[in-house]
């Protein structure tokens, strides 16, 4: 490429010069040759004026004087009749030089007939050869003598013109080719200082290929072209470089995921696998023995089967497979929610405080689940009768639902990982301190669902806040008073599911066994 461009530019140099060089010939070969010509036009005057002063003798011209001083070039003159015939010819020859004469066409050029009888007619201009081998070319100018037919004709040699152009061809010959090969030197360096940055460019760029995406190239300036090619370039690795490390960290969450999901299945596949074992030992003749195999094997089933549908839940919530989207009220799901986490545990108190209905665009089913986790998640990992508050208000176009407690709180790196699958602060996993870890993951994966965000502020001693923001639908329809009208009369979880109080909403599946076994950080 550097090579290219040199020879390019060089090749560009030189036809300039060229054409510089034949336009200034040219223009020097023209201006030579007017004053040739304004030469030949005195000499002729002169001796146009011998002539008449001779009476038109043909011989008088030799008489003439001082031709070379005037003309600066031994002349050539000669006087001839209408037919071609050389009447008197005269040639100027300087001491010690040959004398040269001028290859004269047998039939000179047609001159109009001059009818003035003074000196300074018509004449006509050209350049002929000369008639000996070697010598010069001659400007010729031929013109008629009076009324009588007779032509005269002046020749100058062009011997200096020559000279000055050989000369003049020749330093443009040495300065066109000076001129080329310094540009191809010159043009060679800055195209090397030019192409620097493109090396180090193409160096980054093999780094990067094997694998090194922390390098990024410079110049990265945008007052330059390669600077800003240098910008681009650093924002794209940047970009390539942050989905590789999303890539990274998607895989290891995979592998983490797919390693813990096995850890919490294979505790009841284990315990299953033990009563069945039990049972065909003989536990079914022994009564006490079979219905406590049957008992344990069913509460592990069911406990798998939270587990299942949580993580199926998870995944159509990373597929984005659409929610549902109607106006929800998040401070009647928030009055129901609370007035079954005070049945499920009623020596805890629990605050409501809502601020009129706030609607939110949602899924019902979905939404009453964050609340329902995250008040499981108090129930877990808070002593008995901490006290807890759930608050909803509606800001501006956003609504916000805070739930807090007064509890143990989380530090700031069990904080940062709230809410991530399977994890939980007790590295035992012990079902005595939670479940198996997901109920905040489900809480972040529907609130994103809805286009929201969800943030835990906690430090030890002090309890955990979680709030959660969604986008806010329409004007408030129902009030405060209803919300406390359902603390009286709450859904109540029974063996078979919710049942119904005054305006409640459909449980998700699985709420019953979550209030039982809940998930969440530990």
């Amino acid at each position: 490429m550097r090579a290219r461009l040199v020879a390019v530019a060089s090749a560009l140099v030189v036809v300039g010069l060229v054409v510089a060089a034949v336009v200034s010939y040219t223009a020097l070969r023209s201006s030579l040759l007017r004053r040739v010509d304004q030469q030949l036009d005195l000499l002729h005057r002169r001796v146009e004026a011998q002539l008449f002063r001779s009476g038109g003798d043909a011989n008088s011209i030799g008489r003439a004087a001082a031709f070379d001083t005037v003309a600066g070039s031994p002349p050539f003159l000669q006087v001839r009749d209408e037919d071609g015939t050389i009447l008197g010819s005269v040639v100027v020859r300087p001491p010690g030089e040959r004398t040269y004469t001028p290859q004269l066409p047998s039939r000179l050029p047609t001159v109009p007939v001059d009818t003035d009888p003074g000196p300074g007619g018509p004449s006509k201009t050209f350049t002929v050869a000369s008639a000996e081998t070697g010598g010069p070319a001659f400007r010729v100018s031929v013109s008629s003598i009076g009324t009588s037919g007779q032509k005269l004709i002046v020749a100058l040699p062009l011997r200096d013109v020559t000279h000055t152009l050989a000369h003049f061809r020749n330093i443009e010959l040495l300065v066109t080719l000076a001129v080329a090969v310094t540009v191809a030197g010159v043009g060679l360096w800055l195209v090397r200082v030019a192409m620097r940055p493109l090396t180090g460019i193409a160096a980054t760029a093999d780094a990067i290929a094997h694998g090194d995406l922390s390098r990024r190239v410079s110049p990265a300036d945008e007052r330059t072209e390669i600077g800003r090619l240098g910008l681009a370039l650093n924002t794209m690795l940047g970009r390539i470089q942050s989905a590789f490390e999303e890539r990274q960290r998607s895989e290891d969450r995979l592998r983490r995921f797919v390693a813990d999901a096995s850890h919490e299945l294979r505790t009841p596949l284990t315990s299953i696998r033990g009563y069945a074992e039990l049972f065909r030992r003989g536990a079914a003749t022994r009564p006490d023995d079979l219905a406590k195999a049957m008992s344990r094997i069913e509460e592990e089933a069911a406990r798998m089967g939270v587990l299942v549908e949580e993580m199926l839940l998870l995944a159509r919530l990373d597929q984005g497979r659409p929610l549902d989207h109607k106006s929800v009220d998040l401070s009647l799901l928030a009055a129901q929610a609370v007035g079954d986490a005070r049945v499920v545990e009623p020596n805890r108190p629990i605050d409501l405080d809502v601020d009129g209905a706030v609607q939110v665009i949602g899924d019902a089913v979905r939404l009453r689940q964050v609340l329902d986790n995250l008040l499981a998640n108090v129930r877990t990992h808070t002593p008995r009768g901490t006290p807890a508050t759930v608050r909803v208000r509606a800001n501006g176009d956003t609504a916000v639902l805070v739930v807090e407690d007064r509890g143990p709180g989380m530090t700031d790196d069990e904080a940062a990982r709230a809410f991530e699958r399977f994890y939980r602060v007790d590295p035992s996993r012990a079902r005595t301190s939670g479940g198996a870890g997901l109920g905040l993951s489900i809480v972040s994966a529907i609130v994103a669902a809805h286009e929201g965000t969800v943030t835990v502020d906690s430090s030890p001693g002090e309890g955990a806040r979680f709030t959660v923001t969604l986008p806010v639908d329409g004007p408030t329809v129902t009030s405060v008073a209803e919300h406390e009208q359902e603390l009286d009369h709450p859904v109540v979880v029974g063996a078979d599911g919710p049942e119904a109080g005054v305006g409640d909403v459909p449980v998700g599946e699985g709420d019953r066994d979550r209030a039982a076994d809940p998930d969440g950080v530990s």
